[in-house]
């Protein structure tokens, strides 16, 4: 049974695809609800590496926060972070973790790939 930890939003119709696609393949799952437990910053930094993507891919540019924070698509990576780490709304999820590697669950496939 595949081990795997999503970063969950119950409210997101693509988390909670993505949960369903992880509980229909039999995995054991730690879901981590980030509105509520938000990931720190090396947190942040560790996904981003396992997703090979850089911060503002990790974001979601179009929430009232992004803006309201002064943040742009040329922030540089270390204000991107803090602001998520700070604001976790403005993450995008939903991002699977298992077997050392992560996955964003856009579309929630996305995420079969690393199981």
């Amino acid at each position: 049974m595949t081990k795997v930890t999503i970063w969950h939003n119950p409210r997101c119709t693509k988390s909670r695809q993505t949960l369903a696609l992880l509980q229909e393949k039999g995995c054991d799952i730690t879901e981590r609800r980030y509105l509520d437990n938000a990931p720190s910053e090396a947190e942040i930094r560790d996904a981003l590496g396992l997703l090979d993507l850089r911060p503002i891919a990790l974001m979601r540019t179009k929430e009232t926060e992004f803006k309201e924070q002064g943040l742009t698509k040329d922030s540089d990576d270390a204000t991107l972070i803090a602001a998520m780490a700070a604001t976790p709304k403005l993450i995008e999820r939903p991002v699977v973790f298992a077997n050392g590697r992560a996955a964003l669950g856009r579309p929630p496939e996305a995420v079969l790939e690393i199981l």
